[in-house]
This record gives C-alpha cells, sequence and structure tokens, in this order.
C-alpha cells in the first residue's frame, strides 16, 4: 500500500513537471491581423481563429499560426489563427520525426534549444499540416508529452547523384586555373546567387549563422552544465523530495502510536502501584513486599485489565524503543526532503 501510494507520488510529480511543457487549450482572446508576408494581404482584417483539428489537416493554400500571449500576471495563454498562406521563403520547414503525431507537435512548446525553463518557449509558430516553420531558426526543439524532440531542416532534393554520374574533366595542364575542379563546383552550386536576388542569398546565409550559433550552443551545452541536466536533476529531487516527506509523515505517524500507547500503559501502571501500596502498607516490611509485587511476573499478583506492573514495565520499555526508532526514521527521512528540496530549488533557479 505505501509503495503504491509512494509511487502515485512519483509519478504525479512527474507528470506535473511534463505538464508544464504542454499547452492544454487555446483561450487567447487576442485579435491578430495579418501584418507580415507570411499571411496574404487580406485588407487588415482579423485572422480567424482555429482548432487542433484545423491545424493538423490545414486546407490547401492555408497556414496556421499559433501565438502566445505573456499577461502580466506571469500566466501565458495561447491560440491558433489561421490565414491564406503568403510568403514562406525566409522561413525553414522543419520535419516531424516519424512516430509522433502532428497534432501533439502543435499542442507542444517550441524552444530554441534544449534545457530553456518552462516559460521560455517561442511566441510564434506556424503550421501548413505538413511541416512546422518557426521565424529565424532552422532547428528547433518541441517537447511532446513531456519528451523533448528536435526536428531540423526538411532535406530538399538534390542531384548529387546525377552529379556524380556525369564524366569527370580531364586536365593536361595541373596550373590551369580554369580546368580546376573545385572552382567549377563553386559556379555550379545551387544555393550560390548569381542573379541578383540578394533577399533569397540573405536567407540562406541566416539560415548557415543560425545553424553555426546553434551548433556552438550545442558544443557549450555539451561540455558545460547543460540546462537541461539541471532541470531533470531538479525533478528528480524534487520526486525524492515528496516521497522521503511522505515516509518521514508515516514515521511520524507511527511514533505518536507508541507514545499515545505508552501514556494507557503508564495509566495503568499507576493503578496497579497504588494497589501493591494499599496492600503492603500494613506489613512488616513494606519495602520488600512492594518490591516483590513490582517485580513478580506471578500472573495471580496485583494487576490492571490483565497486565502485572512487571509485565507493564516491560511493554512501556518496549514502546519507548518503537518510539524512539521511528522518531530516528522520521528526523532522517525530513533531512532527506529538506536536502533534496533546497537542492532543488538551487538547481531550478539556477
Amino acid at each position: 500500500m505505501k509503495r503504491s501510494f509512494l509511487l502515485a507520488i512519483c509519478l504525479s510529480a512527474a507528470a506535473a513537471f511534463a505538464g508544464a511543457y504542454d499547452i492544454s487549450d487555446f483561450t487567447a482572446k487576442d485579435a491578430v491581423s495579418s501584418d507580415n508576408q507570411i499571411f496574404a494581404d487580406n485588407g487588415g482584417s482579423p485572422l480567424s481563429t482555429a482548432t487542433v483539428d484545423q491545424a493538423t489537416n490545414v486546407p490547401a493554400g492555408n497556414i496556421v499560426l499559433r501565438q502566445k500571449f505573456s499577461h502580466e500576471s506571469g500566466i501565458n495563454v495561447y491560440q491558433l489563427y489561421m490565414g491564406t498562406k503568403g510568403d514562406v521563403s525566409s522561413l525553414t520547414a522543419l520535419g516531424i520525426p516519424g512516430g509522433t503525431a502532428y497534432s501533439d507537435v502543435i499542442k507542444a512548446k517550441f524552444y530554441e534549444r534544449r534545457g530553456m525553463k518552462p516559460g521560455d518557449d517561442l511566441e510564434k509558430v506556424y503550421f501548413d499540416g505538413k511541416s512546422v516553420y518557426v521565424p529565424g531558426l532552422t532547428t528547433a526543439i518541441a517537447v511532446v508529452k513531456g519528451v523533448p524532440v528536435e526536428l531540423k531542416a526538411e532535406a530538399p532534393a538534390t542531384t548529387e547523384a546525377a552529379a556524380s554520374d556525369a564524366p569527370k574533366k580531364v586536365c593536361e595542364d595541373e596550373f590551369d586555373m580554369s580546368c580546376d575542379d573545385d572552382i567549377d563546383t563553386y559556379k555550379n552550386k545551387s544555393n550560390v546567387d548569381v542573379s541578383g536576388d540578394l533577399s533569397n542569398t540573405n536567407s540562406r546565409a541566416d539560415a548557415r549563422d543560425y545553424s553555426a550559433a546553434a551548433a556552438a550552443q550545442d558544443v557549450k551545452d555539451r561540455f558545460g552544465i547543460a540546462d537541461e541536466v539541471r532541470f531533470w536533476s531538479a525533478v528528480a529531487l524534487s520526486a525524492v523530495a515528496a516521497g522521503s516527506a511522505v515516509i518521514g509523515v508515516l514515521q511520524q505517524k507511527k511514533s505518536s502510536e507508541a507514545n499515545d500507547a505508552n501514556k494507557k500503559l503508564k495509566d495503568l501502571q499507576d493503578v496497579v502501584d497504588k494497589k501493591i501500596v494499599t496492600a503492603c502498607r500494613d506489613f512488616s516490611n513494606p519495602d520488600a513486599c512492594i518490591n516483590y509485587f513490582k517485580t513478580t511476573n506471578n500472573p495471580q499478583a496485583f494487576s490492571a485489565e490483565n497486565w502485572t506492573y512487571a509485565q507493564l514495565q516491560n511493554r512501556i520499555k518496549t514502546n519507548n524503543d518503537t518510539r524512539d526508532s521511528y522518531a530516528m526514521g522520521r528526523n532522517i527521512w525530513f533531512g532527506v526532503t529538506a536536502i533534496s528540496l533546497t537542492t532543488a530549488i538551487v538547481l531550478f533557479a539556477w
């Protein structure tokens, strides 16, 4: 029974922390207009809200925005908005890993990297029913049902295989720069803009910059103390604190029960003591009489509720040992609670 109760406590704590990374409902009342190029111009009219089902199955030619609104109370609310799809060339399409439901991704919070706090999720995420778009990022972390899932840019179709089958140029003069394979390859790269479309080139350069920044952050997380490690360590310590606190309370309960039993036995001991003193008062050696009746285990001796004085003494000693044992266990488990909780708070605040 106790194990099941402690397991339920730990699972509840884990579920609570996992729930901090989920969006349970979309209740924001704020109106959003298509004021950027992602949505086609609709005359400045507010976008219509959408459901999770609509965001999962977006009609052709539309796109859905998930907007986060931060209130002064510290509570974040979310809403889904659908509109006509505009120019998304500045965004990178992120693929959904196999085995992950698209509807779960819609309700998951997105982050630039692993280990970020629940409230530091991204404000805008776009969905088209197939891919996910996050402004300014080529990779993102979605915490789906408490599990971090990395979304990466979808690999475009390439012609590398066809190029590898093409016959290689044979150069007779090794110093002829016009015959350099590397230069030819660079000239033929599809992602090198030589037509004057600077916006397209800048978009690709930004994507490379974001990738470099993400790689640098990944190195920092791997060789430093990662935020994710600190967070999940704090979660584990919080569960330990909750479990040890429950055990400490149970130990205190047992200690109190032993102490209450002792009080009742001491009342009975006083009753038997009075009987012995009264009976031995007329003897020539009352002290010897009293000592005899207090130490004998003869069932015919003075008793209360079938307990002799000697039996009461032994039982009280046993109860005292039991009470002290549970009290020590209580102190140890409450100490574990204090240490675990303090450490968890430090890790959460770090």
